[in-house]
């Protein structure tokens, strides 16, 4: 989009932030357009980027994951190849569900789940030290989770 968000475009984000199932004639109703008009411009701020997707969000305890660490990595080598085998193997790692590749004195900061601390522990030996180019973790696991929301703030509201 070249243009801003006007009032109705953030309005649209946020409306579909707290709830992607609300139908497109629920958001018109919401932002006072008739349909087409609404859908029009959910489409545009999908192809522009704004719109990256709609997730649902699940509760990683009912799904078995009673461990969440925030794993910090420090790498051995800091070449670029290293870094983009790291990240690649990332990817394809399904527990670890954040990384991010951070200034200080880590170098990725890794969210990671786990069914408990044997677990997790297990997961760590095995799968993150083997991770190229890794010469440190150090964990820290959440004890209770205050906000968990992942809704951005909007500009301009």
């Amino acid at each position: 989009m070249t243009a801003p968000l006007d009032r109705i475009d953030r309005r649209l984000l946020a409306l579909l932030q707290d709830d992607a199932r609300l139908t497109v004639a629920e958001l018109a109703e919401r932002v006072s357009l008739s349909t087409s008009p609404c859908w029009r411009r959910i489409r545009r701020l999908e192809q522009a980027g704004y719109i990256a997707g709609y997730h649902a969000r699940l509760s990683p305890e009912k799904l078995g994951f009673g461990i969440t660490a925030f794993v910090s990595v420090v790498m051995g080598s800091h070449t670029r190849d290293v870094a983009r085998a790291f990240e690649a193997a990332v990817q394809d790692i399904p527990q670890v569900i954040a990384c991010h590749n951070v200034s200080g004195e880590y170098d990725f900061l890794l969210e990671v789940v786990a069914s408990d601390l044997a677990a997790y522990g297990e997961f760590a030996r095995t799968i993150l030290q083997a991770l190229p180019g890794v010469r440190e973790l150090h964990s820290s696991f959440s004890l209770m989770s205050i906000k968990a929301t992942r809704q951005l703030p909007l500009p301009g509201g």
